[in-house]
């Protein structure tokens, strides 16, 4: 019976995420092409396109650029995600509940939809940002910038976009983690004459330690996968210089149609993310075990 109730799930999960896997696998090594999608002919050339990754310049420079812009989006959803948490437990009633209610509708707003609106505000020209940066006479005129064009800006635009999806789960996460925290703890160091500050450092994150590992390797994993957000706004310009490794596998096996060097990066970022997961894993048994 318990076979039989779950085949349904299986079925769809084997259709879904085991075949194109493989598919994938397979590609990475064949020379799968725009002639392939035509003809369905191809060639195997064994570990070819890996040899072609490890040596490509261009590769190297999109790795380098997704793990420093990982790192600061992951960094950056993480502080603020842990002030906005500290922020719902001093709040309370009806502040509380608007503020959550603020969070889930961000939290819950379509990637794509996000990015375009995103896109329409720092339009040169109309965009409001512009608009408000130029009001606020920080910048001088600012109005007809484009932020795609510069790299520094498109990639600021990007992580801010990316950072305000991040932070309301993040943040309802770690508020949820806090409130099983017992009382008591906290009336024990008040009573010790501990101050807000010690309190936090000492008992708060000593218990969220758990659920900021797994807010933080989840976050990594999802910022090193970030390809809509990119793609939309920027399209990896100018020049690739925003060109993450999800938006070079697609470009290669999507815009330039070397569908098999594309399986072999998408393969080579996938292996990354698996070591990431793999830390997180050994984490959570070596705490398993000190409890």
């Amino acid at each position: 019976m318990p076979v039989w109730l779950l085949t349904p799930a299986g079925i769809v999960i084997v259709a879904l995420t085991v075949v194109p896997i493989v598919f994938l696998v397979f590609t990475s090594f064949t020379d799968f092409d725009q002639r392939s999608l035509f003809t369905g002919e191809f060639d195997f050339v064994g570990l070819k396109q890996y040899e072609r990754v490890f040596t490509d310049g261009m590769f190297w420079a999109a790795f380098l650029r997704t793990v420093f812009f990982t790192g600061a989006m992951v960094a950056a959803s993480v502080v603020i995600g842990m002030a906005v948490s500290q922020l719902l437990g001093k709040v309370g009633g009806w502040l509380r509940w608007v503020l959550t209610f603020v969070l889930i509708c961000a939290w819950a707003m379509p990637n794509v939809a996000s990015s375009l609106v995103w896109g329409w505000m720092i339009q040169p020209g109309y965009g409001v940002v512009n608009w408000l940066l130029t009001k606020s006479h920080l910048f001088g005129d600012v109005t007809a910038i484009n932020w795609t064009t510069n790299t520094w800006l498109a990639l600021t635009a990007i992580w801010a976009l990316i950072v305000w999806q991040a932070v309301p789960f993040i943040a309802l996460t770690l508020y949820a983690a806090q409130t099983q925290v017992d009382q008591s703890y906290f009336e024990a160091a008040r009573l010790d004459g501990a101050s807000e500050w010690r309190i936090y450092w000492t008992i708060t994150l000593q218990f969220l330690r758990p659920t900021l590992l797994l807010m933080t390797i989840l976050s990594i994993i999802w910022d090193f996968n970030v390809f809509n957000q990119i793609w939309l706004i920027s399209k990896g310009g100018p020049d690739n210089s925003t060109s993450t490794l999800g938006v070079y596998a697609y470009t290669q096996a999507f815009v330039g149609f070397d569908i098999g060097n594309g399986a072999a990066i998408s393969i080579v970022t996938t292996a990354l993310l698996v070591v990431v997961t793999a830390f997180y894993i050994r984490s959570l048994v070596r705490s398993g075990e000190e409890l």
